[in-house]
Protein backbone atom coordinates (compact mmCIF):
# COMPACT_ATOMS: atom_id res chain seq x y z
CA UNK A 1 0.00 0.00 0.00
CA UNK A 2 2.79 2.70 1.28
CA UNK A 3 5.21 1.40 -1.92
CA UNK A 4 1.95 2.01 -4.14
CA UNK A 5 1.38 5.30 -2.79
CA UNK A 6 5.00 6.07 -3.34
CA UNK A 7 5.50 5.04 -6.79
CA UNK A 8 2.47 6.79 -8.07
CA UNK A 9 3.66 9.92 -6.22
CA UNK A 10 6.85 10.23 -7.70
CA UNK A 11 5.60 9.42 -11.05
CA UNK A 12 3.03 11.59 -11.34
CA UNK A 13 5.59 14.56 -9.05
CA UNK A 14 7.70 14.64 -12.35
CA UNK A 15 3.93 16.22 -14.01
CA UNK A 16 3.86 18.26 -10.87
CA UNK A 17 6.85 19.44 -11.60
CA UNK A 18 6.31 20.28 -15.31
CA UNK A 19 2.81 22.24 -13.79
CA UNK A 20 5.28 24.15 -11.54
CA UNK A 21 7.45 25.42 -14.42
CA UNK A 22 4.24 26.46 -16.30
CA UNK A 23 2.37 27.62 -13.60
CA UNK A 24 5.13 29.13 -11.25
CA UNK A 25 7.94 30.06 -12.67
CA UNK A 26 6.34 31.39 -16.25
CA UNK A 27 2.73 32.13 -14.75
CA UNK A 28 1.55 30.95 -17.62
CA UNK A 29 -1.87 28.57 -17.59
CA UNK A 30 -0.86 25.85 -19.59
CA UNK A 31 -3.64 23.06 -20.23
CA UNK A 32 -2.30 21.51 -22.83
CA UNK A 33 -1.07 18.89 -19.89
CA UNK A 34 -4.35 16.99 -19.76
CA UNK A 35 -3.33 16.08 -23.61
CA UNK A 36 0.27 15.68 -23.20
CA UNK A 37 0.02 13.08 -20.52
CA UNK A 38 -1.81 10.83 -22.70
CA UNK A 39 0.30 11.67 -25.95
CA UNK A 40 3.30 10.65 -23.81
CA UNK A 41 1.73 6.97 -23.01
CA UNK A 42 0.53 6.58 -26.71
CA UNK A 43 4.00 7.16 -27.75
CA UNK A 44 5.83 5.26 -25.64
CA UNK A 45 2.96 2.02 -25.62
CA UNK A 46 2.65 1.87 -29.52
CA UNK A 47 6.88 1.94 -29.40
CA UNK A 48 7.04 -0.65 -26.83
CA UNK A 49 4.59 -2.70 -28.32
CA UNK A 50 6.76 -2.30 -31.96
CA UNK A 51 9.84 -3.75 -29.45
CA UNK A 52 11.42 -0.71 -29.44
CA UNK A 53 14.22 -0.16 -26.36
CA UNK A 54 12.37 1.63 -23.04
CA UNK A 55 14.46 4.60 -23.01
CA UNK A 56 14.31 5.33 -26.58
CA UNK A 57 10.55 5.13 -26.14
CA UNK A 58 10.96 7.77 -23.03
CA UNK A 59 13.21 10.12 -25.38
CA UNK A 60 10.46 9.82 -27.96
CA UNK A 61 7.48 10.88 -25.75
CA UNK A 62 9.38 13.93 -24.39
CA UNK A 63 10.34 14.45 -27.83
CA UNK A 64 6.62 14.27 -28.93
CA UNK A 65 5.44 16.28 -25.24
CA UNK A 66 7.78 19.15 -25.84
CA UNK A 67 6.37 19.74 -29.76
CA UNK A 68 3.08 19.79 -28.11
CA UNK A 69 3.81 22.43 -25.82
CA UNK A 70 5.74 24.11 -28.56
CA UNK A 71 2.16 24.57 -30.26
CA UNK A 72 0.72 26.07 -27.89
CA UNK A 73 3.33 28.59 -26.98
CA UNK A 74 3.19 29.15 -31.12
CA UNK A 75 -0.54 29.60 -31.06
CA UNK A 76 -0.19 31.89 -27.86
CA UNK A 77 2.53 34.33 -29.43
CA UNK A 78 2.20 34.40 -32.99
CA UNK A 79 -1.43 34.30 -33.18
CA UNK A 80 -2.30 36.22 -30.32
CA UNK A 81 -4.26 33.80 -28.89
CA UNK A 82 -4.70 33.72 -24.58
CA UNK A 83 -2.36 31.38 -22.84
CA UNK A 84 -5.71 29.32 -21.44
CA UNK A 85 -7.22 28.93 -24.71
CA UNK A 86 -4.24 28.20 -26.87
CA UNK A 87 -3.51 25.17 -24.21
CA UNK A 88 -7.49 23.77 -24.61
CA UNK A 89 -7.27 24.15 -28.19
CA UNK A 90 -3.82 22.19 -28.32
CA UNK A 91 -5.30 19.88 -25.84
CA UNK A 92 -8.12 19.40 -28.05
CA UNK A 93 -6.00 18.71 -31.12
CA UNK A 94 -4.09 15.96 -29.05
CA UNK A 95 -7.18 13.60 -28.27
CA UNK A 96 -7.38 13.63 -32.12
CA UNK A 97 -3.46 12.78 -32.51
CA UNK A 98 -3.26 10.61 -29.54
CA UNK A 99 -6.37 8.17 -31.05
CA UNK A 100 -3.77 8.41 -33.99
CA UNK A 101 -0.64 7.17 -32.60
CA UNK A 102 -3.13 4.47 -31.03
CA UNK A 103 -4.06 3.35 -33.72
CA UNK A 104 -7.21 4.91 -33.58
CA UNK A 105 -8.28 2.22 -30.33
CA UNK A 106 -9.16 4.13 -26.79
CA UNK A 107 -6.63 2.29 -24.88
CA UNK A 108 -3.42 -0.41 -25.39
CA UNK A 109 -3.01 -2.92 -23.23
CA UNK A 110 0.77 -3.82 -22.21
CA UNK A 111 0.44 -7.36 -20.28
CA UNK A 112 1.93 -9.10 -22.85
CA UNK A 113 4.70 -6.85 -23.74
CA UNK A 114 8.20 -6.49 -22.29
CA UNK A 115 8.37 -3.23 -20.26
CA UNK A 116 10.90 -1.47 -18.12
CA UNK A 117 9.29 -1.98 -14.72
CA UNK A 118 8.67 -5.74 -15.50
CA UNK A 119 12.88 -6.00 -15.90
CA UNK A 120 12.62 -4.78 -12.51
CA UNK A 121 10.59 -6.74 -11.47
CA UNK A 122 12.26 -9.92 -12.30
CA UNK A 123 15.70 -8.61 -11.20
CA UNK A 124 14.50 -7.34 -7.66
CA UNK A 125 12.56 -10.35 -6.90
CA UNK A 126 15.12 -12.85 -5.59
CA UNK A 127 16.43 -9.89 -3.42
CA UNK A 128 13.09 -8.20 -2.64
CA UNK A 129 9.56 -7.56 -2.94
CA UNK A 130 8.88 -6.42 -6.89
CA UNK A 131 7.34 -3.01 -6.18
CA UNK A 132 10.51 -2.04 -3.84
CA UNK A 133 12.10 -2.29 -7.13
CA UNK A 134 10.26 -0.21 -9.19
CA UNK A 135 9.89 2.31 -6.23
CA UNK A 136 14.04 2.23 -6.04
CA UNK A 137 14.40 3.27 -9.84
CA UNK A 138 11.47 5.80 -9.64
CA UNK A 139 13.35 7.58 -6.38
CA UNK A 140 16.56 7.61 -8.09
CA UNK A 141 14.70 8.73 -11.48
CA UNK A 142 13.07 11.10 -9.73
CA UNK A 143 16.13 12.23 -8.23
CA UNK A 144 18.02 12.75 -11.06
CA UNK A 145 15.71 15.27 -12.26
CA UNK A 146 15.33 17.14 -9.68
CA UNK A 147 19.06 17.83 -9.76
CA UNK A 148 18.70 18.35 -13.97
CA UNK A 149 16.31 20.80 -13.56
CA UNK A 150 17.83 22.51 -10.21
CA UNK A 151 21.06 23.14 -11.90
CA UNK A 152 19.41 24.07 -15.04
CA UNK A 153 17.69 26.98 -12.85
CA UNK A 154 20.89 28.00 -11.75
CA UNK A 155 22.20 28.36 -15.67
CA UNK A 156 21.96 31.96 -17.20
CA UNK A 157 19.09 30.71 -19.31
CA UNK A 158 17.36 29.22 -16.39
CA UNK A 159 17.32 32.63 -14.43
CA UNK A 160 16.14 34.23 -17.47
CA UNK A 161 13.54 31.65 -17.38
CA UNK A 162 12.45 32.70 -14.31
CA UNK A 163 12.89 36.02 -14.93
CA UNK A 164 10.13 35.77 -17.82
CA UNK A 165 7.53 35.01 -15.28
CA UNK A 166 7.82 37.46 -12.71
CA UNK A 167 8.95 40.47 -15.09
CA UNK A 168 8.86 40.39 -19.04
CA UNK A 169 9.70 43.91 -19.68
CA UNK A 170 13.01 43.56 -18.19
CA UNK A 171 13.90 40.23 -20.45
CA UNK A 172 12.67 42.45 -23.50
CA UNK A 173 14.73 45.80 -22.40
CA UNK A 174 17.85 43.05 -21.85
CA UNK A 175 17.48 42.88 -26.07
CA UNK A 176 15.85 39.00 -25.50
CA UNK A 177 12.82 37.31 -27.31
CA UNK A 178 10.55 36.76 -24.39
CA UNK A 179 8.55 34.57 -27.20
CA UNK A 180 11.34 32.12 -27.49
CA UNK A 181 12.18 31.55 -23.97
CA UNK A 182 8.60 31.05 -23.07
CA UNK A 183 8.43 28.24 -26.10
CA UNK A 184 11.36 26.60 -24.42
CA UNK A 185 10.06 26.66 -21.05
CA UNK A 186 6.54 25.27 -22.27
CA UNK A 187 8.15 22.64 -24.42
CA UNK A 188 10.44 21.99 -21.65
CA UNK A 189 7.57 21.35 -19.12
CA UNK A 190 5.28 19.07 -21.67
CA UNK A 191 7.86 16.93 -22.61
CA UNK A 192 8.12 16.28 -18.62
CA UNK A 193 4.54 15.78 -18.75
CA UNK A 194 4.59 13.37 -21.41
CA UNK A 195 8.03 11.43 -19.68
CA UNK A 196 5.41 10.84 -16.62
CA UNK A 197 2.66 9.59 -18.56
CA UNK A 198 5.10 7.53 -20.00
CA UNK A 199 5.90 6.04 -16.61
CA UNK A 200 2.31 5.95 -15.41
CA UNK A 201 1.60 3.97 -18.33
CA UNK A 202 4.26 0.95 -17.62
CA UNK A 203 3.38 0.83 -14.30
CA UNK A 204 -0.42 0.90 -14.79
CA UNK A 205 0.21 -1.78 -17.56
CA UNK A 206 -1.84 0.24 -20.15
CA UNK A 207 -1.93 3.40 -22.22
CA UNK A 208 -5.75 5.37 -22.14
CA UNK A 209 -6.52 7.96 -24.39
CA UNK A 210 -8.08 9.71 -21.55
CA UNK A 211 -5.97 9.14 -18.99
CA UNK A 212 -4.96 12.91 -19.11
CA UNK A 213 -8.35 14.13 -17.80
CA UNK A 214 -7.97 16.20 -14.55
CA UNK A 215 -3.94 16.06 -14.80
CA UNK A 216 -3.22 19.56 -14.80
CA UNK A 217 -5.51 19.86 -11.30
CA UNK A 218 -3.82 16.73 -10.21
CA UNK A 219 -0.68 18.74 -10.80
CA UNK A 220 -1.74 22.34 -8.97
CA UNK A 221 -2.97 19.83 -5.84
CA UNK A 222 0.59 18.81 -5.00
CA UNK A 223 2.19 21.80 -5.94
CA UNK A 224 -0.46 24.36 -3.47
CA UNK A 225 0.11 20.87 -0.93
CA UNK A 226 3.79 21.17 -1.26
CA UNK A 227 3.54 24.77 -0.57
CA UNK A 228 2.00 24.25 2.87
CA UNK A 229 4.84 21.48 3.57
CA UNK A 230 7.69 23.67 2.87
CA UNK A 231 8.26 27.79 2.79
CA UNK A 232 11.68 28.92 1.19
CA UNK A 233 12.50 30.20 -1.74
CA UNK A 234 15.41 28.07 -2.97
CA UNK A 235 14.66 26.73 -6.25
CA UNK A 236 16.00 23.16 -4.36
CA UNK A 237 13.63 23.24 -1.83
CA UNK A 238 10.73 24.67 -4.48
CA UNK A 239 11.13 21.60 -6.35
CA UNK A 240 11.94 19.25 -3.70
CA UNK A 241 8.57 19.95 -1.94
CA UNK A 242 6.40 19.54 -5.41
CA UNK A 243 7.13 16.31 -5.45
CA UNK A 244 6.42 15.48 -1.63
CA UNK A 245 3.34 17.72 -2.47
CA UNK A 246 2.43 14.86 -4.89
CA UNK A 247 3.08 12.09 -2.38
CA UNK A 248 0.97 13.34 -0.13
CA UNK A 249 -1.78 14.11 -2.67
CA UNK A 250 -1.57 10.58 -3.88
CA UNK A 251 -2.11 9.58 0.23
CA UNK A 252 -5.21 11.75 0.40
CA UNK A 253 -6.11 10.10 -2.88
CA UNK A 254 -5.64 6.55 -1.53
CA UNK A 255 -7.25 7.58 1.80
CA UNK A 256 -10.62 8.47 0.24
CA UNK A 257 -11.04 5.58 -1.76
CA UNK A 258 -10.03 3.43 1.52
CA UNK A 259 -12.07 5.10 4.14
CA UNK A 260 -14.46 7.15 1.94
CA UNK A 261 -17.64 4.73 2.52
CA UNK A 262 -17.50 5.86 6.06
CA UNK A 263 -18.89 9.34 4.69
CA UNK A 264 -20.61 8.01 1.34
CA UNK A 265 -17.87 8.68 -0.52
CA UNK A 266 -16.89 6.75 -4.24
CA UNK A 267 -14.40 6.74 -6.79
CA UNK A 268 -16.79 9.30 -8.65
CA UNK A 269 -16.15 11.49 -6.21
CA UNK A 270 -12.42 11.50 -6.49
CA UNK A 271 -12.48 14.69 -8.30
CA UNK A 272 -14.84 16.29 -5.89
CA UNK A 273 -11.86 15.49 -3.62
CA UNK A 274 -9.14 17.53 -5.30
CA UNK A 275 -11.63 20.35 -6.70
CA UNK A 276 -12.38 20.83 -2.49
CA UNK A 277 -8.12 20.52 -1.63
CA UNK A 278 -7.51 23.04 -4.23
CA UNK A 279 -10.57 25.48 -3.27
CA UNK A 280 -9.13 24.98 0.82
CA UNK A 281 -5.22 25.51 -0.21
CA UNK A 282 -6.40 29.02 -1.80
CA UNK A 283 -8.59 30.05 0.74
CA UNK A 284 -5.70 29.13 3.34
CA UNK A 285 -3.53 30.74 1.13
CA UNK A 286 -5.17 33.96 0.88
CA UNK A 287 -6.58 34.22 4.66
CA UNK A 288 -3.83 32.86 5.94
CA UNK A 289 -1.39 35.10 5.28
CA UNK A 290 -3.29 38.25 6.16
CA UNK A 291 -3.53 36.22 9.78
CA UNK A 292 -0.14 36.35 10.07
CA UNK A 293 0.36 39.65 8.85
CA UNK A 294 -2.05 40.81 11.84
CA UNK A 295 -0.53 38.63 14.41
CA UNK A 296 2.82 40.25 13.78
CA UNK A 297 1.80 43.73 13.82
CA UNK A 298 -0.08 43.18 17.12
CA UNK A 299 3.22 41.81 18.41
CA UNK A 300 5.04 44.85 17.56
Amino acid sequence: MIQGILIEGLVYGIMALAVFITFRVLDFADLTVDGSFPLGAAVLAVLLASGVNTFVGIAVAFAAGAAAGALTAVIHSKLKIPGLLAGILTMTILYSINLRIMGNRANISLLKVDTLFKSIKEIAAPYMPSEYGILLFMALAVAAILIAINLFFHTDFGITLGALGSNPQMITSQGMNPEIIKLLGVALSNGLVAVSGALACMYQGFADVNSGTGTVVAGLASIMIGEFLLKSNRIGLLTFRVILGSILYRALMFAGRQWGYVIHLTANDLKLITGVLIIACLVISKYGKGFTLKKKGAAA
